[in-house]
């Protein structure tokens, strides 16, 4: 048996403009696959930085010569369905609170490429608790706030990090999209959603235009449209923060409307509308379990939610959100385990933060699981990843350790 104490002949790699990848084997007392499969022992073999074996300890066979990492627990590195992290700073000042900008409520053209901090203190914080990607970018609160990316928690420069410089743009219908915030800002939810049809109806035409040959000499670029385009022709999902079951069935016309890729994200009052959302097969990234539920679109939120979701069909996976103060960022390891206690299995919570993200995010083929061919991102830990006093002792991107703090 293996000893119940991390065994690390390993240095920690350097923190640079990239990472090279790396050979190492991790061994681990219980070695959960996220698959649904478990070995106990088990063992992972990461070659060139992606996973070359996994399996029980007496059947796979590890080459000579490889670094070793001995763990009590390991898991495929978690995934963060959403996230502002990186745009958003652990400050909480306006120097590193680029999120969000309130100047325009229809500004798809933003890039969260554009403004993404590898080295923000927020990124290491969700890197040192076993979290290897993230879905980040411009949060909601306006209609339209501009574009998302997926990055890998590691790595100097953006280039280095980002796996994904587009994503989807983000959407906001509700409570946050309205009441002035900005200067165009509508004050009610019938405007907010007349705004949304008038510029997609723009982007089609734009789009006809395009498709034309009439845009280069009738008219200048507009990089908002195109952004919209692509949403159109199915490039792009529109992720749109949504809580209450009118906004949510709103969105759910506009999608059926424009015929756009849409995800639901926050979502509090999906257990209403479990029916409705399984036919029209759109994807949930729920909000944090534990968010703070105040305000009246937050009244019916369930810590019993991503369970019920899941057990429906439902594609979910949590996020770890937006906070407005400080720590300005949720880690979703804890908030997969608040749904052990309301009906979630362990393999339930583990799949919110893993493959259900990597699914979503359209990932899977690279993250969400330990399986031979995919990247070699693992969460390490010293018991049940989901037990209050466990700690994530470290965690390995692309078959490089990146940390070893335990936290």
């Amino acid at each position: 048996m293996i000893f119940s104490r991390m065994i690390i002949v390993l240095s920690l790699a350097v923190f640079s403009a990239g990472l090279a990848a790396q050979n190492l084997v991790v061994v681990a007392d219980t070695l959960h696959v996220g698959n649904g499969e478990r070995h106990a022992p088990g063992v992972v073999v990461i070659e060139d930085g992606r996973v070359a074996a996994v399996g029980p300890a007496d059947s796979v066979s590890i080459p000579e010569g490889m670094e070793r990492i001995e763990v009590p627990v390991a898991t495929p590195g978690l995934i963060d369905g959403r996230s502002v992290v990186g745009l958003a700073g652990a400050k909480n000042q306006p120097h590193d609170q680029d999120q969000l900008e309130r100047s325009d409520a229809m500004q798809p053209e933003l890039r969260a490429i554009d403004a993404y901090n590898p080295r923000e203190r927020l990124v290491g914080w969700l890197r040192e608790h076993g979290i290897t990607t993230v879905h980040t970018g411009h949060g909601p609160g306006e209609i339209i706030s501009g574009q998302t990316l997926i990055a890998k928690t590691t790595g100097g420069t953006v280039d280095a990090a980002v796996v994904e410089p587009v994503f989807a743009l983000s959407a906001t219908l509700g409570d946050a999209s309205t009441r002035g915030h900005s200067r165009s800002s509508p004050g009610s939810r019938s405007k907010s959603v007349a705004m949304l049809r008038q510029q997609l109806i723009r982007a089609d035409e734009y789009k006809a235009a395009r498709d034309n040959g009439e845009t280069s000499s009738n008219g200048p670029r507009d990089l908002g449209l195109e952004a919209l385009v692509d949403v159109l022709d199915g490039k792009l999902p529109l992720v749109v923060e949504v809580h209450r079951h009118n906004d949510i069935m709103t969105a759910l016309r506009l999608a059926e409307e424009f015929g756009f890729r849409l995800i639901l994200a926050g979502a509090s009052d999906a257990h209403l509308l479990i029916d409705e959302i399984s036919e029209a097969g759109v994807p949930v990234l729920i909000h944090p379990t534990m968010m703070r539920g105040r305000g009246p679109e937050y009244q019916n939120f369930s810590f019993t939610t991503a369970a019920r979701l899941l057990d429906a069909g439902i594609p979910v996976a949590l996020q770890s959100g937006y906070e407005g103060y400080v720590p300005k960022t949720r880690v979703v390891l804890f908030e997969a385990a608040m749904t052990l206690p309301y009906g979630a299995s362990f393999d339930q919570a583990l799949h919110l933060i893993t493959m259900g993200p990597a699914e979503i995010l359209g990932i899977a083929d690279r993250v969400g699981s330990l399986e031979p061919g995919k990247d070699g991102d693992v969460a390490l830990f010293d018991g049940d990843p989901f037990e209050y006093t466990t700690r994530v002792l470290g965690t390995v991107i692309n078959g490089v350790r990146v940390s070893e703090v335990a936290r």
